[in-house]
């Protein structure tokens, strides 16, 4: 006898029973309906690229790549995200694309990454892009497009916080003047996007390990005590005077979004959102649950001007958002916001081995009129066959015993309610519907 071989899954990795899928699909057709009806159309890129195309992209989580060698001896890698392989593909097709290109894409993606509540290593990514648009219309219109997808799913509470690296790289000056080094000013950005999760002694504690120049941390704690919302813009103007273009921008920024339907009350300014990875030039932007901090940002993204230049002698302005399903759905199970999803609307029950044919004509008719069934596969007590159907989210169960086919009708039950009425077999599906 062959050596059992134990079941089990790679730590970071999960499956997602029926329920859970239906469930998670959805989601999937719920932000998808509103990617599309902000005119972003869908495409696909594969799951591995050559190793070259995803390094030097995402900064100091480029370790996180799971790459290796082929069969052929080539240099491949999973993909991280679902953004490098657009400016891939845009650089490749050019000359085919109508610009601004716009585009969705809900694929999985991989990160080698320490495993823990909301954090795979294998998730799906609900992107959208816009290439080729340098307003900031361009910019609103991503930001709009994704909260409106978060909404669509139920999430009425969230935070979208924003903030411009513009306005970092204007701020940069002062560390420059308190004689910090560039590579300082990194090593100052990525602490400051920490502080959200670690605070501003875990941030200060971090450019400490870094060795950063104590000029540089002064100039970062000056950074951290800015607050956000109103009272850090005006901080931050005083601060740059003759330089406030930044901020009249970010206000541009903020009015636009206002105006397409995102209340004001969700959007906060935060001058210490930068996200982590190294190809954002402008805007950046995250969305997260103040119910459930402990999730981080479902939602990230920002304006990358200079990716697709990586690849061609061209430059393309570029802005995306990007939703981590995963991520999302956990917060919601979380809260109670996500009730199983049923994907079989009706049961035709199995009474009588003689009427067997009769069962199969029925479930057939049903199918074929666009209403999805099934047919207990032999007859057993009734009690069996409901706690099946309220096992799978099943909302109603077609009875039909010898009685019933004299009359040329079937008992129609609600198995959430328990009401039940006699219908004719020629109502039947429109009831149904």
């Amino acid at each position: 006898m062959a050596e059992i071989i134990e079941p089990r899954l790679l730590k970071g990795f999960r499956d997602y029973g029926p329920q859970e899928q239906a469930a998670r699909q959805a989601m999937f057709a719920k932000i998808q309906g509103v990617f599309e009806r902000f005119g972003f159309l869908p495409m696909s890129t594969p799951a591995l690229e050559y190793k070259e195309i995803l390094m030097g992209k995402y900064g100091e989580d480029e370790k996180l790549i799971y790459s290796f060698k082929d069969n052929g001896g080539r240099d491949v890698a999973m993909r991280y995200d679902l953004t490098v392989p657009l400016a891939r593909y845009v650089a490749q097709n050019r000359g085919q694309l109508t610009l601004p290109f716009k585009r969705y894409q809900i694929a999985p993606v991989w990160r080698a990454d320490n495993p823990q509540k909301g954090r795979l290593r294998e998730f799906y990514q609900c992107d959208i892009d816009a290439v080729g648009g340098p307003s900031p219309v361009s910019d609103a219109e991503v930001i709009v497009c994704m909260c409106k997808a978060v909404e669509a799913v139920g999430i009425t509470n969230y935070q979208l916080r924003l903030n411009d690296r513009s306005i970092f790289d204007l701020l940069s000056s002062l560390f420059l003047a308190a004689g910090a080094s560039v590579d300082e000013g990194k090593e100052v950005m990525r602490a400051l996007d920490k502080v959200g999760k670690i605070g501003k002694m875990g941030a200060v504690k971090i450019l400490e390990e870094k060795n950063v120049s104590e000029g540089a941390i002064k100039q970062a704690q000056m950074l951290m005590d800015l607050g956000e919302g109103e009272q850090a813009l005006a901080n931050i103007e005083q601060n740059l005077s003759k330089d406030s273009w930044a901020v009249a921008n970010l206000r541009t920024l903020l009015a636009l979004v206002k105006a397409q339907g995102v209340a004001e009350k969700n959007i906060v300014f935060d001058p210490l959102i930068m996200r982590g990875l190294d190809y954002y030039t402008g805007v950046v932007f995250e969305i997260i649950l103040p119910d459930k901090p402990e999730f981080g940002s479902i939602m990230g993204g920002g304006r990358y001007d200079n990716l697709v230049d990586q690849f061609s002698d061209q430059s393309l302005p570029a802005v995306g958002g990007s939703i981590g399903i995963d991520r999302l759905y956990d917060a919601m199970v979380d809260q109670g916001l996500v009730e199983a999803e049923g994907l079989v609307k009706a049961l035709v029950v199995n009474l009588d081995e003689q009427l067997m044919e009769d069962y199969v004509k029925l479930v057939t008719g049903l199918r074929a009129a666009g209403i999805n069934s099934e047919m207990y596969y032999q007859p057993v007590k009734l009690d069996k066959q409901f706690k099946y159907a309220e096992s799978k989210g099943i909302e109603y169960a077609v009875i039909m015993g010898p009685d019933e086919k004299a009359k040329g009708a079937a008992q129609l039950k609600n198995l959430k309610t328990r009401e039940q009425a006699e219908v004719p077999l020629s109502e039947l599906a429109g009831k149904l519907k």
